[in-house]
């Protein structure tokens, strides 16, 4: 579903003096280009290659209207949810996230809570499939294409293949975040351009933000850790490309309950802050 807010994206003119001919030739080539555009911008549609998608910050999100259903838009999901993370340039850990976030996501998979995915055809049996720490700098403030380019790198290192069961989380260290974050989102995901079939996280390190992306919001500071990596989570899974499960106003499984009812759910390895999830055959935000 994050999260920038995800990332995004010629007016011709004639001269009077210019013969019927000319205007009409110019004429043909404006509809020729714009007709260009519009199947270029379907195909990107289609494809899935549309922004990545945020989840925004605690102190600007907008809870979406809770009657609208997520809807089938035809892309694929993730019936096996594989993920990856690459520790991006950690030179230290203050808050201990990494331990934290490895031990959520090596034993959500399975848990009631991942569960409310099954619905839309997708898998809740994730698992952590590999880590790494990539030792290589990463700048003070990481582009999304750099972040992209982190996740093909780490692909590549994990051999992922091109499957869409692959979720690739780029994490970033302390006082290295994309810029938006802590003030407009917390978190996105989106599908790797330079390998459509693969959906990566940009996942900064969540206590830099504080009480904007979750800290102490249930029971200690790395709350905002799994609150926002399993809001991620559960997006990759049922919206990887970006073209399968969201409702009428583009909203994805956990912006339709983003920061509402946080509570905590046990696994063999803790217990951890999580958000609700949509439910369609329960029409409202489940635990």
């Amino acid at each position: 579903m994050s999260i920038s807010s995800s990332t995004a994206h010629p007016h011709p003119s004639g001269r009077r003096h210019l013969s019927r001919l000319a205007a009409g030739l110019g004429a043909v080539a404006l509809s020729a280009a714009v007709a260009v555009a519009t199947t270029s911008a379907a195909s990107a549609s289609s494809s899935g290659n549309a922004a990545p998608h945020q989840l925004k910050a605690r102190t600007v999100h907008t809870t979406p209207a809770a009657s609208s259903n997520l809807i089938n838009h035809g892309g694929p999901v993730q019936t096996a949810p594989k993920v990856y993370v690459v520790y991006w340039g950690w030179q230290s850990d203050p808050s201990g996230e990494q331990t934290y976030l490895n031990n959520f996501l090596s034993s959500v998979g399975g848990t009631q809570w991942l569960s409310t995915v099954n619905q839309y055809g997708s898998g809740s049996n994730s698992t952590l499939s590999g880590t790494w720490s990539d030792s290589a700098s990463v700048p003070s403030h990481p582009s999304d294409s750099a972040i992209q380019a982190e996740a093909a790198k780490a692909a590549s290192h994990f051999g992922t293949g091109t499957s869409v069961n692959v979720q690739i989380v780029v994490a970033t260290p302390t006082g290295h975040s994309t810029r938006g974050f802590g003030t407009q989102w917390c978190a996105y995901h989106g599908a790797v351009s330079s390998n459509p079939n693969i959906t990566y996280t940009d996942l900064p390190y969540m206590t830099d933000a504080g009480t904007s992306c979750g800290a102490n919001s249930v029971r200690s500071n790395l709350d905002g850790v799994s609150i926002v990596e399993g809001h991620e989570l559960a997006e990759a899974i049922t919206d990887p490309l970006l073209n399968a499960w969201y409702d009428s106003s583009g909203s994805e499984i956990g912006d339709k309950c983003a920061w509402q009812n946080l509570s905590t759910i046990s696994t063999s390895k803790g217990t951890f802050a999580v958000q609700p999830l949509w439910s369609n055959s329960a029409g409202g935000c489940v635990l």
